[in-house]
């Protein structure tokens, strides 16, 4: 069984940034095991991440941040961590493929899941002209024709936030989900247009920009930009629970601000909190968490060199 100083769980955009700072401190063995998909993997433009004016795909950003952490010796396995449990001061982690490893540290960076309705055409569009985040893209729709597609009350919470943005608003209730009374009536005040049909197609140009979208009664509407709010995302929250971290009511897992520390000698980082879902946000917490973990690290060398006195 291989022993390391700390493993990352989890390859995005979190779990990428924390490798490439543990790796920089030149004096930990250090393990990313990532299964290959994450919201990252889906997003076909980041537009918000300092540096990249034009936009960057997810792909580009984890191909370009591994090759980085690679080069400061950063070891990589593909799969999936399935248990995690502790063996006195040590941590053991399995993975799909029967992989078993051992660490004193972990960083959990699993993130969650969207729940995205498989339409025809949509995942071509997501992160480039389709969005999930107002506060990383509601920029994009500003004053622009804009169709939401969603499901019952989620859908109508996020039309009111993206009103702010556009006065020409579209909301799908893809899944004919029931919506309040209340929220009917505060999306009709706000002059958000509202349909309850099922979602054959999301249409697009050759260059992959939403341009309508085909109801399943052969109905058509033209978009500029467009958004999803279907609730009911999945948080992998699983392992964090295994080791003894606290989970919020939501699914999210609870963790110290300041140091992202989520139970001992386990560290938690991006989607997978308590915080605003994105990227930049998680570029921030998995530099953070790895400059705690180094601190641990050189706590527990320096405890070693003192016993062996």
């Amino acid at each position: 069984m291989q022993n390391y100083d700390s493993i990352i769980v989890g390859g995005g955009i979190a779990g990428l940034q924390a490798a490439i700072q543990l790796g920089r401190y030149s004096s930990h063995r250090v393990l990313v095991i990532d299964a290959g998909e994450g919201r990252s993997t889906l997003c076909r433009t980041y537009h918000n991440i300092l540096g990249y004016p034009d936009g960057v795909s997810g792909e580009e950003l984890r191909a370009k941040g591994r090759m980085q952490a690679e080069r400061t010796g950063v070891e990589f396995q593909k799969g999936r961590v399935i248990e995690a449990k502790r063996k006195g001061e040590r941590i053991q982690l399995t993975s799909d493929n029967g992989m078993t490893v051992e660490t004193r540290t972990v960083l959990l960076a699993t993130g969650l899941s969207d729940r995205i309705p498989d339409i025809q055409g949509l995942n071509p569009t997501l992160g480039k002209t389709v969005y999930v985040c107002p506060d990383c893209d509601g920029y994009e729709i500003q004053d622009r024709k804009t169709v939401l597609l969603g499901s019952g009350e989620a859908g109508a919470n996020m039309a009111l936030i993206l009103i702010e943005r556009t006065n020409d608003l579209l909301y799908v209730n893809h899944e004919h989900k029931q919506i309040s009374a209340e929220l009917h009536r505060r999306m009709k005040e706000e002059g958000i247009r509202y349909l309850e049909a099922t979602v054959q197609e999301v249409q697009q140009s050759e260059d992959g920009y939403i341009t309508g979208i085909l109801t399943d009664d052969g109905q058509m509407f033209e978009s500029e930009r467009g958004f999803i709010a279907f609730g009911g995302n999945r948080v992998h929250y699983e392992l964090a629970e295994q080791l003894g971290a606290e989970i919020a009511d939501n699914r999210h897992v609870k963790a110290d601000p300041r140091t992202m520390i989520a139970a001992p000698n386990v560290w938690i980082a991006g989607d997978l909190g308590l915080h605003a879902e994105q990227a930049t946000v998680a570029m921030g917490e998995g530099a953070i968490a790895a400059i705690w973990i180094h601190k641990e690290l050189q706590r527990i060398a320096k405890e070693s060199k003192v016993s062996q006195f």
